[in-house]
């Protein structure tokens, strides 16, 4: 009776199990990288974080050494950054505003 196309649906059923199979194989490989991936990031992530947690500190140290109010500093730069002068924005005067606040906070220690 229908031997034949049983058997063929049999390999047909066969033959897709095997390609999921493999695209399984496939899928868990690429987990097992994203799941490495994602655990070397975090680690150099918090490496990262550990060292600018340093480096805020040395700062600090200097910043208070050379009586720098670094949050006045950190809000002049946030009012540069929304309300950017008409000469840095004309492009003909490059922004000379790198670091003018420290600058100027040094000057007036030495006066």
């Amino acid at each position: 009776m229908g031997l034949g196309s049983t058997a063929k649906k049999i390999q047909t059923v066969a033959d897709r199990a095997e390609q999921l199979y493999k695209q399984l194989v496939d899928v868990r490989k690429r987990v097992m990288e994203l799941e490495e991936t994602t655990t070397d990031t975090s680690d150099r992530v918090r490496d990262i974080e550990t060292e600018l947690e340093k480096q805020r500190a040395v700062l600090d140290a200097l910043a208070e050494e050379r009586d720098i109010d670094v949050d006045q500093v950190l809000a002049d730069a946030a009012i540069e950054d929304v309300e950017p002068s008409d000469a840095a924005t004309d492009g003909d005067t490059p922004n000379t505003n790198d670091g003018t606040a420290a600058a100027s906070a040094e000057t007036d220690e030495s006066a």
